[in-house]
């Protein structure tokens, strides 16, 4: 029994030390490719358009409501930017929760609790994702 658990012990111990060995330098060798590639490069910069677009698509979860160009759950894209261009008013404002809802009140309700997550954007973010919806009038 006890040379059992001796050949189990050595066992463990050639195997781990070789997995730090396999990790060791390779770690610090990646850290200095990605700290060159950040500092050679320069971060990609989107358009207002493709960040609201890319907003729209993911962070905002925006596309499980609305569609560009017919009602789900929500209004299509393009009327929410149309009704808006007629009337003058703020998507970014209203994202903000800083001014009450023009298109559908009604279904106020409906948006809301997005409204949380709408409020965590940057103002960079919400312009984005208002010049998005812009772009989609025809």
């Amino acid at each position: 029994m006890k040379k059992l658990l001796i050949i189990v012990i050595a066992f463990l111990a050639f195997s781990c030390k070789g997995k730090e060995e396999d990790s060791f330098g390779k770690e610090d060798e990646t850290k200095k490719s990605e700290t060159v590639a950040s500092e050679g490069m320069q971060a990609e910069t989107k358009t207002p358009v493709e960040l609201g677009e890319s907003i729209y698509l993911g962070k905002g979860t925006c596309v499980a409501c609305h569609k560009v160009d017919e009602k789900l759950i929500g209004p299509s894209l393009q009327e929410i930017a149309k009704i808006y261009k007629e009337k003058n008013g703020s998507i970014v404002a209203f994202l903000k929760g800083k001014s009450a809802a023009i298109v559908d009140p009604a279904q106020f309700a409906a948006m809301e609790p997005n409204l949380a997550l709408t409020k965590t954007f940057s103002d960079e973010e919400l312009q984005g994702l208002e010049a998005y919806l812009y772009s989609t009038l025809k």
